[in-house]
């Protein structure tokens, strides 16, 4: 299966979060923060959202930073993915 996204949503692989810190520790799962770097999987068309015209800037295989807890979460086929709108994509990385 594939996820298709529509209007102004992007489709994100996150990238594995941290396991230790700068200093040497080694996190536990549940002390690892949500990561906010990702992989673009799938991009919208864009179109006429709220009145406005939206231009999808991303593209597939872009990694991005996104905001904290935006998106919502999705699991399919055992992989897990976040469908956020392109406007909590803080900025693309390079």
């Amino acid at each position: 299966m594939t996820i298709k996204p529509l209007a102004d949503r992007v489709v994100l692989k996150s990238v594995a979060a941290e396991e230790t810190t700068k200093s040497g520790i080694i996190l536990t799962t549940a002390a690892q923060e949500k990561p906010q770097m990702a992989e673009v999987v799938a991009v919208g068309p864009g179109g006429i959202v709220d009145g406005n015209e939206v231009t999808m800037f991303v593209k597939v295989g872009d990694r991005v930073i996104t905001s904290k807890y935006s998106g919502t979460e999705v699991k399919l086929d055992g992989e897990e993915y976040s469908i956020v709108r392109q406007s909590d994509i803080l900025a693309t990385i390079e």
